[in-house]
């Protein structure tokens, strides 16, 4: 019995390891690398997501996964999202939203993933408000998506190189559908349909002043 506990818990101090050692200095992990904890699921279709190999799988029918382990809104932050996508996938990454039961979120902006899907707005689109015609990344591959917020602008990074700049005009306003505005909130990961296959794992921020 002793034993097994003590290699229950290497392994976990191991695992623990290997998560802290893709932390860059000043970020902060919001995944455990082991489960869900800390994030919320939409209560529409929760057996899309799965959690298999330290990442967040999302296969099947519409459903966002919100994070909801800090209590403080993010305004102007650095996250980086490590990601891979089998081939014809399509998904996003949320910014400044808020947790929703169902349905499409309402607030905040939503970073593309999608590399080979119909949808001509590829990875690194902020949907519908700056778009991208050519993915940087690949399918079967894992990249990182980096996504910067600082005042008005917003820049997204695929492996580090920025494929999307926008910066908001003064005079912008909230849609009604969807607010697509700069404001605070939280992050969620999208799971778009069940054709689709997108791994996200590796989740950490930096708060920016």
């Amino acid at each position: 019995m002793k034993r097994t506990l003590l290699a229950t818990l290497m392994a976990s101090a191991v695992a623990l390891s290997a998560i802290a050692a893709n932390v860059e200095p000043g970020f902060t992990s919001i995944t455990d690398g082991k489960s869900f904890k800390g994030w919320k699921m939409a209560t529409e279709h929760t057996n899309t997501w799965i959690f298999k190999d330290g990442a967040f799988v999302a296969q099947g029918e519409r459903s966002h996964l919100y994070y909801v382990g800090d209590p403080k809104p993010f305004k102007n932050f650095e996250l980086k999202v490590d990601v891979k996508t089998a081939p014809m996938s399509n998904g996003g990454i949320y910014f400044h939203t808020k947790y929703q039961a169902e349905s499409w979120p309402k607030y905040g902006f939503e970073t593309q993933v999608n590399n080979t899907h119909g949808d001509w707005k590829k990875t690194g689109s902020l949907y519908d408000i700056n778009n991208v015609k050519e993915s940087a990344a690949k399918d079967n591959e894992w990249w990182t998506q980096t996504i910067t917020v600082k005042g008005n602008k917003v820049t997204v990074k695929v492996n580090d190189k920025v494929v999307m700049e926008y910066i908001e005009p003064s005079d912008a306003k909230a849609g009604k559908d969807y607010t697509r505005k700069l404001d605070e909130g939280t992050f969620a990961l999208q799971a778009h349909d069940p054709k689709s296959v997108i791994h996200y794992k590796n989740i950490r921020v930096k708060r920016l002043e």
